[in-house]
């Protein structure tokens, strides 16, 4: 029941030095508060019969009754939820406190983009179980893609850009294009962005030659520029090493995004985003991964340190379009065709900071979210 321990205590000094044991402690104390649930990881289950007895034994009709029920533990695939390794992680310096954005507390989710409803409908498909398992992480990042499809503004960003000339746009003429910011709304609502002569485009979008299953840019090829017009790539501009720095294209003035002419209505393949080189922000991107590089760090020889990610966070530059400019911490965003973003605290009136929140698709696991909850 008690420890006696001759050793003075930081309020009592030496006054008492019984010490109650956790068996005793956890049901007097639920008892005295008129808890009617205590809820406990399985491990507990050994100390029910000690928790109900000590309870009997201070028992009146009158007062509540608490009861003690135990549950499995949500493991999360790619992680640790101990208290005690997290606390570790922290003091080590591993990670950049408890709001870390790669930490598994309610303040790093919220910091990373996280929604209340994302998390709430997570631990809603899983309920309560009695058995542990690994829950694939692939399902926490599949309840907050969703949502923040149905609320998060569409944005253009440029994550790895290459530069884009249109040669037959006039030199010095810039124009205010419409752009939706999210088809999910039920009221449509839009935004201006500019477009000018030159842009920047995603690496990625283009290549020099490209079999038939590539539909974004290549020489000779067109594509539509988001919410503006078709272009075709003419040349290329390469550097010593040979990479291609610039691209000169052509554009087509009649076929403008929703003007309605028969130019504009003519279909091309590939649709790919950019932003004007004249008009973008610069801001920073904290690429976010799994903190550890393997399913269930804990089983790792040599303790769950030795399975850390060395790559959980990669710092980059982006270019963002002007929308953004006064973007406030917490502000969600998607930026198409590449993943959702969200406005960081280390954010100043000058500089954005954006954490990815997650990609567009999961490229971490091919599994079907069923078997997850099975």
């Amino acid at each position: 029941m008690y420890r006696i321990i001759r050793k003075p205590h930081q309020r009592t000094k030496n006054k008492w030095c019984i010490y109650p044991m956790y068996d005793w402690t956890h049901g007097e104390s639920d008892y005295i508060e008129q808890v009617s649930h205590s809820l406990c990881s399985l491990e507990f289950v050994a100390h029910r019969e000690l928790y109900e007895w000590f309870v009997n034994q201070i028992y009146q009709e009158t007062r509540i009754k608490p009861k003690q029920r135990e549950f499995a533990r949500l493991n999360l695939s790619y992680t640790v939820t101990s208290k005690r390794k997290l606390a570790q992680l922290v003091e080590e310096k591993i990670v950049n406190g408890w709001d870390d954005p790669r930490m598994p507390t309610l303040s790093g989710l919220r910091r990373r983009g996280y929604t209340p409803e994302s998390i709430r409908k997570f631990c809603d498909m899983l309920g309560v179980a009695k058995r542990e398992n690994l829950i694939e992480i692939a399902l926490l990042e599949f309840c907050v893609r969703e949502h923040l499809n149905a609320i998060a503004p569409r944005v253009m960003g440029v994550v790895n850009p290459l530069k884009l000339i249109i040669i037959n746009y006039p030199k010095g003429e810039e124009e205010w294009l419409e752009a939706e910011n999210n088809p999910e709304e039920a009221q449509k609502t839009f935004r201006k962005v500019p477009f000018s002569r030159e842009l920047y485009i995603e690496k990625e979008d283009f290549r020099e030659v490209a079999n038939r299953k590539f539909f974004r840019l290549k020489l000779g090829g067109e594509v539509r520029l988001k919410n503006a017009y078709i272009i075709k790539a003419e040349k290329v501009i390469k550097d010593e090493q040979g990479e291609v720095v610039e691209i000169y294209c052509t554009y087509d003035p009649k076929s403008k995004s929703r003007s309605g002419t028969e130019e504009s209505l003519r279909k091309v393949k590939g649709t790919i985003h950019w932003v004007s080189i004249t008009h973008a922000l610069e801001v920073e991107i904290n690429n976010y991964d799994h903190l550890f590089q393997y399913p269930k760090p804990d089983t790792c020889e040599g303790g769950f340190t030795m399975a850390l990610n060395p790559q959980s966070l990669l710092k980059s530059k982006a270019f963002v379009e002007p929308s953004l400019n006064g973007a406030k911490a917490g502000d969600k965003f998607q930026f198409q065709r590449t993943g959702y973003f969200c406005v960081d605290i280390d954010s100043t009136k000058d500089h954005l900071v954006f954490n990815k929140t997650v990609g567009l698709r999961d490229s971490w696991s091919k599994i079907n979210i069923n078997q997850t909850l099975e």
